[in-house]
């Protein structure tokens, strides 16, 4: 009774490719059945594991990097690998703020804490560079810790899905993955310009103020600030930026809010520069401008500014240089470049539409300002 039957569903005699084709299917579809989640997680295991090796190799470069560099420039009497090497596994415990009240100053002291800790350990790697060389290590080892940071995290997720086969886990890394590798990438395009002081997209802001007071007398206002006072449109402009040409960012807030004190808030205007991130479809160096404090980070230089602003009730205005992500840490591009004039023609014209003659306005070219001077 059963042969019959078989033999009408497996009919071999008539069709043999068929029934081959049906007996490969219903094995296809059994095996996909009971196994197609583990054979789904091996594949993406595999392209989590490719871009790992991928990741492994830019931090080991970047590594090699530093190493190299720091010896070139700071000839140490020493060996510096073991300092390199912890330099990289360096790490910083963000303030408590259950209670907010105060945890801007926490924060703030905590990362003059680390920005002068750097420092020290930069200059006892390496004891021949000058100041600007300094600046410019201490961002090298910085993008360097941000490669090692970017692969160990990966590397503990791609390990955890692995031990504990779920699903979920790995197809979250997998959907995270194009935009962590882009981000790497840029920290790896970052360590040549930080190697050979050249100026970066995150620069834009810093090089408006720079030929803005191209010329003027500078003088510190802040910590790494410089500024210069500059005619404009019948208005005096305060013009400042982080004092170059070392890879540097200083303390803008603290500059702008000590600028309206001193003027005890009769200030006009206050126009923020800075490169900004473009979304995708939008061309790098297109200029934009708005309202408020166009200062990245952490917070702390951003706060202060709005604090000295709604205390006087000074209107703060934005204009931004709009780049890529990777734009920002690498090697200015030309479209970038290019964008500087029309950002300081919307300047003017922001100074003469928003401020009288005789007024006092702030401009504040934000950003790194390494391979660029004033």
């Amino acid at each position: 009774m059963i042969m019959p039957q078989l033999s009408q569903l497996l009919p071999i005699g008539d069709n043999l490719l068929g029934t081959i084709m049906q007996l490969a299917f219903f094995a296809f579809f059994i095996v996909f059945m009971f196994y197609g989640q583990r054979i789904q997680i091996y594949i993406i295991l595999r392209e989590v594991e490719s871009s790992l090796m991928r990741l492994k190799f830019m931090r080991d470069k970047g590594r090699k990097i530093a190493i190299d560099t720091i010896k070139d420039i700071g000839k140490p009497s020493t060996d510096p690998t073991q300092r390199v090497d912890q330099f990289l596994e360096y790490f910083a415990i963000a303030p408590v703020n259950m209670d907010p009240s105060g945890v801007i100053q926490k924060l703030e002291h905590l990362l003059d804490v680390r920005d002068l800790r750097f420092k020290d350990d930069v200059h006892l790697m390496a004891p021949q560079a000058d100041k600007t060389q300094t600046n410019n290590l201490e961002n090298m080892l910085e993008a360097a810790l941000a490669l090692n940071i970017i692969f160990k995290i990966m590397r503990h997720f791609y390990i955890l899905g692995k031990k504990t086969f779920s699903l979920f886990i790995i197809m979250q890394l997998q959907m995270v993955l194009p935009l962590i590798m882009r981000e790497a990438e840029a920290y790896a395009n970052a360590l040549k310009a930080f190697t050979e002081g050249q100026p970066i997209g995150d620069g834009a802001g810093a090089l408006v103020a720079a030929k803005l007071m191209l010329g003027h007398k500078k003088t510190q206002i802040a910590k790494d600030v410089v500024m210069a006072k500059v005619p404009i449109e019948g208005r005096t402009a305060y013009v400042i930026k982080a004092e170059g040409p070392g890879a540097n960012v200083g303390k803008p807030g603290e500059a702008m809010k000590r600028i309206i004190e001193e003027n005890d808030g009769k200030i006009a205007l206050t126009i923020v520069v800075d490169a900004g991130l473009k979304l995708e479809g939008e061309k790098p160096g297109e200029v934009a401008e708005g309202v408020g404090v166009a200062i990245g980070g952490p917070g702390v230089e951003k706060y202060k500014v709005e604090e000295g602003a709604l205390k006087h009730k000074v209107p703060v205005n934005a204009i931004i240089i709009k780049e890529d992500i990777g734009d920002a840490v690498s090697p200015m591009r030309k479209e970038i470049f290019d964008a500087i004039d029309p950002a300081i023609e919307r300047i003017k014209r922001l100074i003469l539409e928003r401020s009288k003659e005789g007024d006092k306005v702030i401009i504040a070219g934000i950003g790194n300002t390494i391979g660029i001077g004033q």
